[in-house]
């Protein structure tokens, strides 16, 4: 399970979140959707630990992420929007130095690398060097290097960015495997279309506070005869009153 905690965070005058707190369960996939500036990054920068709250906390399956980063980092898949991959390194290395940094041995790393180039469909590209990759190939990378030691618990920000239409269903189908396995699975996206398809649980913020939460019938019928999309905006709009 992932927990929020009375999280809040500010840059200067600007309050990115503000008492933001709610779960994300085990064996479930969670939304996390918000409009520009919402707070939806600053909150997944802290529970992968990259920020400190100035006040609240965090839990990724139990471990205080202020408390103990290191520990809550091992028990963490992140996929940032960006992908981050180091450019001069092939993407079999980018996904090895990530499974070295979480201690996999030798043979299980390079057992596991060769599933997850096998099943993000990366081995044409697995010895080229990631600086030449297109968005969609970064994407993938990045996903193989959060998988790497077998998390438990994904942070994915915009997963499906950059991906083609096979692909981002080849995702989505992956990502319903890893809720049926038991995996927390995090992720923000704006394509209301995935949200729709994949999630079980909505967590709407909006000016760094919670907008609405909770499954999408719950939703539903706090708003009769809404879309999803429309639910969204009339949260968004709710929480700027």
């Amino acid at each position: 399970m992932i927990e929020v905690l009375s999280v809040a965070k500010r840059f200067g005058d600007v309050r990115a979140l503000d008492g933001v707190e709610f779960k994300a369960g085990d064996g479930r996939i969670t939304g996390l959707l918000g409009p520009n500036g919402a707070g939806k990054s600053t909150c997944l920068r802290i529970l992968s630990t990259v920020l400190r709250p100035d006040r609240g906390t965090a839990r990724i399956g139990g471990v205080d992420v202020v408390a103990e980063p290191l520990r809550a980092r091992r028990l963490l898949g992140v996929l940032p929007h960006n992908a981050g991959l180091y450019p001069h390194l092939t993407a079999r290395e980018n996904i090895e130095y990530y499974g070295r940094l979480h201690g996999l041995d030798e043979r299980a790393l390079a057992a596991r690398v060769d599933a997850l180039l096998a099943r993000l469909g990366l081995a044409a590209i697995a010895d080229r060097k990631a600086k030449g990759f297109s968005q969609g190939e970064r994407t993938k990378v990045a996903l193989a290097r959060a998988l790497v030691h077998e998390p438990r618990h994904l942070l994915l920000d915009e997963p499906t960015s950059g991906l083609d239409v096979m692909a981002a269903r080849e995702l989505r189908e992956w990502l319903r495997a890893l809720r049926s396995d038991g995996c927390c699975v995090l992720l923000s996206s704006h394509v209301m279309q995935e949200v729709e398809a994949l999630v079980d649980d909505l967590v709407i913020i909006a000016n760094g506070r919670i907008a609405a939460e909770g499954t999408p019938a719950e939703l539903a019928v706090r708003y009769p005869g809404q879309s999803l999309e429309d639910i969204f905006v009339r949260a968004v709009e709710g929480a700027r009153r």
